[in-house]
């Protein structure tokens, strides 16, 4: 096999500095959150339009009339994921709502349970509570603050669900797209969903400081191509539940840059909190890899 050219485990730290940037742009941003979602995906689209109608157009004849309405259905949950959390950063601090959408693969659990019918162990699920109650410590610790930071804590959580049902809706149409005309397709309709949005809301759509169009940019370069084109890249070199764990450090990569960038400060249920999600999380998705690898090794024998 070959060798990687670059140390895949930078390239990988690399790949969650540059995630943990899309709250700091978003809170540095003066514009309504749909407006900055909106921007964020349909420069992501123009960025990718020269390299899918290149070498990947020919493979929307491929997608099905099951594989568009799924299509649909999860650019519609993307648009709202990224709508609800960046509203959430208005009432919230950057630490708690990065930290709560990263109990995405609790949803995940959920949702596969209820229409999959996939179970997990009992330790898989205790890892979960554990995660659970390290998000509700963040929680009691903003209601203490004050009662619109748990209002944002909320707005995360539901983010959070929307950006897996986006995900379950879309991993059988990724199976038969190369990963350019998945992400194209599915940016593309969401940027769409958020360009209606904004128009029946009633946001303005220009004349917004130049430092937002700024951060509009860096959000679809960073965060989206960047960011996730580099996680791409090092499932090559890496194991899923490699790039998984290192995904888990998000929070802390955009609780450091708010640190440093906003001025946001941590109080110790954030820090508790924070930690008790991600030992959950990651306890969580280390026993949820053993036990596929484990059924895939039976298979294999069988």
């Amino acid at each position: 096999m070959e060798s990687p050219k670059l140390n895949p485990y930078l390239v990988l730290a690399l790949a969650v500095i540059s995630v943990s940037t899309s709250a700091i742009f978003v809170k540095l941003s003066t514009a309504p959150s749909g407006v900055i979602a909106f921007y964020r995906l349909f420069f992501s689209v123009l960025l990718m339009a020269p390299v899918f109608l290149i070498k990947y157009v020919s493979e929307l004849s491929l997608i099905t009339k099951r594989d568009w309405l799924y299509s649909i259905i999860a650019g519609i949950f993307l648009a709202f994921h990224f709508i609800l959390w960046f509203e959430s950063l208005n009432f919230t601090s950057v630490a708690s709502s990065t930290v709560l959408v990263t109990l995405q693969p609790l949803f995940a659990f959920a949702g596969t349970y209820l229409f999959f019918k996939e179970r997990s162990s009992f330790k898989a699920i205790l890892c979960g509570a554990l995660a659970i109650t390290g998000s509700i410590v963040i929680s009691w610790g903003d209601f203490k603050i004050s009662g619109t930071a748990l209002f944002g804590d909320m707005l995360a959580l539901v983010a959070c669900a929307l950006i897996t049902a986006y995900l379950l809706f879309g991993q059988t149409v990724r199976k038969r797209l190369s990963l350019i005309t998945y992400t194209f397709v599915v940016y593309f309709i969401s940027a769409v969903v958020l360009f209606i949005y904004v128009l029946m809301v009633g946001y303005p759509l220009l004349h917004y400081p130049s430092n937002d169009w700024f951060y509009f940019l860096m959000l679809a370069i960073i965060p989206n191509l960047f960011g996730h084109t580099l996680f791409n890249w090092s499932l090559k070199w890496l194991s899923t539940s490699t790039i998984s764990m290192a995904i888990l450090f998000e929070p802390v990569g955009a609780a450091i840059l708010a640190y440093y960038f906003l001025d946001e400060s941590l109080i110790w249920t954030q820090v508790v909190g924070g930690a008790i999600v991600i030992i959950g999380i990651t306890l969580f998705v280390f026993d949820e890899r053993k036990i596929k690898n484990h059924s895939l090794k039976q298979k294999s024998v069988g």
